[in-house]
């Protein structure tokens, strides 16, 4: 593979030397060995193989501004979107600190804040006891203060422990002190169920927290999804919930030269397409966006075209996006791992029907967790999560139930 790459290199070289006149713009001759010239070529020719062969040190290869090859896209975990984002936003205000259980000596419990300890001190990377309430309480004390504090919940199965300060304290304090007191902090952790960790720990807190005036709410899916939302969620005057992922934090996405910039966000109630449809409208957020995607991509080849959007935000809602879609669509699927009584599905179901009702074709299906605690036997745990194969039955159901419509009205 190498060598047609390396012969693939060398007719660019060629070419490109051709085009500047026999000489490369960065100062080297056309009878430059190989060797020299391959590196600069090598920044423009797509793929990793060639990203391992040639060096990006060099200066760019280019002629009239233009650059006739493109870059690979960087890759980014989830983890590392969310350590850049906190790097970044605790190096350009010195009152953004962190706390939480094994964030400074173990590096994070998941490694999200690795390095931050080294960098930024103990004093603004804190560990603390296993005592949420107190923590927590801490947190938005040092907010009304001024201060604008991440707290870290190992899981937010533990935030339950802190419930009272984050609904009662952090939500509240704006409206009940007339706009006097505001209180910019975060709480971030994984949500959702993750894999063998029973029924305490695999509840999801969309519902629970989105549903409180005051909180802010958001679940990211991809890396420049994280990197955003929670640069967004550090700088915003208001408490924001940010609800990862504990089997995203590993998983890589390609990340964009903008997602990059320091002063990139993804603002707050923005809901994103991920995929242009035609049949059918699905919404999620966090994990199932990925499950919707590749469903989404099986149905294509049945020929059912499926528009997915990653709602990001799960308060605010972007209602507006949600709306234009399923009058474009004229069938509505939502997905999402939390219980389906009171759930994100069943506020987007009421959104719909209250805008949009007389845009459908078919009724409103929901896909959700499984009504019930969470087992731990392996087998009983993926029969409680939404799969892949879940979503498309249920979209091929929303489709056929459409076609009966039609049929019946006709």
């Amino acid at each position: 593979m190498q060598g047609a790459l390396r012969a693939t290199l060398v007719a660019a070289r060629g070419a490109v030397a051709r085009h500047a006149g026999g000489k490369w713009r960065g100062g080297a001759s056309s009878s430059s060995s190989t060797s020299q010239l391959l590196p600069r070529v090598g920044q423009y020719v797509r793929g990793a193989a060639a990203a391992d062969l040639c060096s990006s040190r060099f200066p760019a290869v280019s002629w009239g501004g233009v650059r006739m090859f493109s870059t690979p896209a960087k890759q980014m975990t989830v983890r590392d979107a969310l350590n850049s984002a906190i790097d970044e936003e605790m190096a350009a205000d010195n009152k953004v600190f962190i706390m939480g259980e094994e964030v400074a000596e173990y590096q994070g419990a998941y490694k999200v804040t690795k390095g931050l300890l080294q960098k930024y001190g103990p004093e603004r990377v804190l560990d603390t006891p296993i005592t949420e309430a107190g923590f927590t309480g801490l947190g938005v004390g040092a907010a009304m203060y001024g201060l604008k504090p991440i707290v870290e919940f190992m899981t937010f199965n533990f935030s339950m422990q802190a419930i009272d300060h984050i609904i009662n304290s952090a939500a509240k304090s704006h409206y009940m002190s007339g706009g006097q007191l505001t209180v910019p902090l975060v709480f971030r952790g994984p949500n959702g169920p993750a894999a063998g960790v029973g029924a305490q720990h695999s509840q999801c807190f969309a519902a629970w927290y989105s549903s409180v005036p005051g909180l802010k709410v958001v679940s990211p899916y991809s890396s420049e999804d994280a990197r955003g939302l929670m640069k967004a969620a550090i700088r915003d005057p208001d408490p924001v919930v940010v609800l990862e992922n504990e089997l995203l934090y590993g998983e890589a996405f390609p990340v964009s030269e903008e997602a990059l910039d320091s002063n990139f966000v993804v603002p707050i109630g923005k809901a994103k397409i991920e995929r242009e449809g035609t049949d059918l409208t699905i919404t999620a957020f966090s994990k199932m966006v990925g499950f919707s995607l590749k469903a989404a991509e099986e149905l294509a080849k049945q020929g059912i075209s499926v528009e997915v959007i990653n709602l990001r935000s799960i308060r605010p809602l972007d209602r507006d996006t949600i709306n234009k879609s399923v009058r474009k669509t004229s069938r509505l699927l939502t997905v999402e791992e939390g219980w389906p009584q009171n759930g994100i599905g069943a506020e987007i179901c009421a959104s719909v029907v209250e805008e949009s009702m007389d845009f459908l074709d078919a009724p409103v299906e929901r896909i959700t967790g499984a009504d019930v605690p969470m087992p731990y036997a392996a087998n009983l745990e993926r029969a409680a999560i939404p799969q892949v194969e879940d979503i498309m039955r249920a979209a091929k159901r929303v489709c056929q139930r459409s076609g009966e419509a039609k049929r019946a009205v006709a």
